[in-house]
Parts: C-alpha cells; structure tokens; sequence
C-alpha cells in the first residue's frame, strides 16, 4: 500500500507527497498536462521540441544540467501524445536545487533565437536518425493516419514533418509556453524521506509567485472506426514485417484492463500464444509482440511481426488471425489467466520501487483522476474473467477495426 497526501496551491498546481523513509533519496516529478494532441497539424512536434527546450537554461540557471549533477542527483524527461513528464532524483539534503531549478523554467524559461536554434537542430536530426534513416521508423507515421481519421492522435509525437520544426519562430514557442507550462497545469510529485509540512513549505517558497495560465479547452473529435484499412511500403527494411493496429477505447475505460490482459496473453514472453505457435511451432516469424498504449483518449491495440524469408506475407496474417479466432471462439482456461494475473501483479509490484516510479506513476494516476490506482490496479486486473477476455477479443478483432502496415523488403 502506498501513501500519499495531496494538496493545491493558490494557483492550481497539484502537489502529492509520498514519504519514504527507506531510501536517502528524493524524486521529484512534475508532469504537465500537454503533449503533441495539443498541437495543430500545422506545427507538429512542439511538445516535443518543448521537452528539449526545458533543459536550454532559464532566467538564472543557465545550465540546468550542472547543477544537478554537482549535488549528486540525476534529471531527464520524457514526452508522449499525452504528456510531458520531467523528473529529477536527487539526495533529500539538496531538495531544495530540485525546487530552485523546477520553478525557475516554470516561471522563466530563456527564450532566444540561439536556444530555439540549436533544440531545433537537435530535434531535426533526431527525426532522421529514428524516422528517416531507421528500418521501420516511420511505422507511426503510417499507423497513426490509418487508426485516426479526426483526433489529434493522428500524428507521433515526433512530429509529422521535420519541416515543421525548421519553422517553428520565438514567437510560437512563447504562445505554446504560456499555453500549457503553467502550475495550474502542472501535478508535482515528491516522493522520498520528507514530510508535507516541509514540502509545502518549499512550494510556496518556490512555486507559490508563479501565476496561473489560461489553458485552452479541448475539444478533440473522437474516431469510431468502421472499415479496414491497409497499405503496402516497398523498403529498405531487414525482412517484410506486419503491423496490425485494432482501435479501442480510452484509458479509463471499464475494459482497459481486459485489453491489456489480451496483450499478455498474446505475446507476454515466450510461452505466450503468438510465439509458440507462430514462432517456436510454426516458424512464420522471427519476431512477434502484441502491446497497447494506454492513452488518455481511446488508443490502439497493435500487433507486430517480422516475417521469416520466403513466408508468404499474406499467410503470415492469416496465422494471426487464426490465433485472434480462437480467442474469441473458446474461453481461455483457468491456469492460463491465473499465470496472467499472477505476472501483472509481480510487474505492477516492481513498477512501483523505487522514488521515482512512484512519483512518476503517481503524477500519471492524479492526472487521469486518480491517484489511488496505483494501489488498486493489481485488483482490477484480478477481477478480469474469462468471460470477459472472449467478449473484448470479439469487440476488438474484427476486420472493419483493423489498419493493415506491411513493409516489403526492397530488392537488392
């Protein structure tokens, strides 16, 4: 069981505080609620030219790193469709730089052509190195416009184009900024051997000047999918691959943990269905997973394989869906899910050590609505019922929710 209080101050930021007196290690962990579906699909890749941005130096701090690294702690972040999420660890005896450094950018960020510049650069040749440049790197761009036809979804976070970043001016960053980098869209998390009282107290002294943003509303129209689709890539690619990505429902969504229970029984590791059967007993592939990602707004369900030489591609998807059949026409047995069960548990527990999962997981809860699942979700994956795993698998695998990318090897 993990405890926590929670608090708000006077200009909306969040703050829950997890005491851990195990560990001479603090975390702190500040999310904001943006991420690249807050972005127009005329300039894609802000936010993720934001989380780079975060780290070019502020008002008085113009190196965010050293300071952290001199007091013996570490930082980074990570940007996602959602989100994004920077952490710091840190000793508990140099909290307060984690304080100093944190409320700085949120209140005075640098913004210069120089700064912008150089993040841009970085940001383009990133895009190269994983997109352009990488077998298989554009499967998201591909996967995205085929599952999304309305949300904002439609595009990674990455960005559509690296030409949307080279346009990208001072004056659109200062709009993004003072748009969503505010306490009043922000959760902050402290997890380590501190008290509330302590804490609050360094909040105030750090955060509590910094005023309130005006967030603009969402308003995201929701896909309902309704025919199959599928495109065919000539590439320079290792081997011809399958990517079959099922439309389902939002995170909080009374089934998500049904779904993510079907992912496990797919392909949580080698004696999960898709491996034995279409890698070990029938050699189809030599790679096959099946994951989801646990979107706010509804998500995707992929499956992805690489398939063996002289396989043919389309008998290769056939031996997929076999499997999805089966699935929907004959109840899992009770060793099967309870092996399930039993590993999710194990993999939650494991998530949940150490300061900074817990911050990390935490902030992510309080945003979704709800802090305390962090102790709850082992039981609702329990709760799950066989009869429950063949109904979703025959809400979700049918043809007209299916996008269909294939890669094909080019000729040499």
């Amino acid at each position: 069981m993990i405890e926590f209080s929670r608090f708000i101050m006077d200009n909306g930021l969040r703050v829950l505080v997890q005491e851990d007196f195990s560990t001479p290690i603090v975390a702190m962990n500040i999310l904001y609620d943006v991420g690249s579906k807050d972005e127009s699909e005329e300039l894609t890749g802000l936010a993720h030219l934001f989380e780079h941005l975060m780290f070019s130096g502020s008002k008085n701090i113009k190196d965010f790193d050293t300071p952290i690294q001199q007091a013996g702690g570490e930082c980074n972040a990570f940007t996602n469709s959602d989100i994004t999420n920077f952490y710091i660890t840190i000793p508990v005896e140099n909290i307060e730089i984690a304080f100093w450094l944190e409320s700085d950018r949120m209140k005075s960020l640098s913004f210069s052509k120089r700064a912008l510049n150089i993040q841009k650069k970085v940001v383009i040749e990133e895009f190269k190195e994983t997109t352009l440049n990488e077998p298989y790197g554009d499967v998201w761009h591909h996967i995205s416009e085929m599952a999304y036809k309305k949300h904002p979804y439609r595009w990674p976070t990455i960005g559509i184009d690296p030409s949307h970043i080279s346009k990208v001016t001072l004056e659109d960053i200062k709009h993004f900024f003072a748009q969503h980098y505010c306490p009043n869209n922000a959760i902050m998390v402290v997890s380590g051997p501190i008290k509330e009282q302590d804490i609050k107290a360094l909040c105030i002294k750090w955060f509590g000047e910094i005023h309130s943003g005006t967030i603009p509303i969402r308003k995201f129209e929701i896909d309902k999918k309704s025919i199959e689709e599928r495109k065919t890539l000539v590439s320079n690619v290792p081997s011809n691959a399958i990517y079959m990505a099922f439309n389902m429902p939002e995170r909080l969504h009374a089934d998500y943990y049904t779904y993510d229970l079907i992912s496990d029984i797919l392909s949580n590791g080698r004696s999960a269905r898709l491996f034995q059967r279409l890698v070990k007993e029938r050699p189809l592939f030599s790679f096959i997973d099946a994951y989801l990602y646990g979107s706010i707004d509804p998500g995707i369900f992929v499956i992805e394989g690489r398939i063996h030489e002289n396989i043919n591609i389309e008998a290769a998807e056939n031996a997929i869906w076999e499997e999805l059949e089966k699935l929907k026409s004959t109840l899992i047995d009770d060793d099967e899910l309870h092996k399930l069960q039993n590993q999710v548990e194990s993999t939650l527990m494991f998530s949940e050590n150490g300061v900074q999962n817990k911050a990390t997981n935490l902030a992510f809860f309080e945003l979704i609505g709800d802090a305390n699942l962090i102790n709850s979700e082992s039981e609702l994956y329990k709760n799950v019922s066989k009869e429950d795993i063949q109904r979703v698998a025959n809400e979700m695998f049918k043809r007209e929710n299916v996008s269909v990318l294939t890669y094909l090897k080019k000729d040499s």
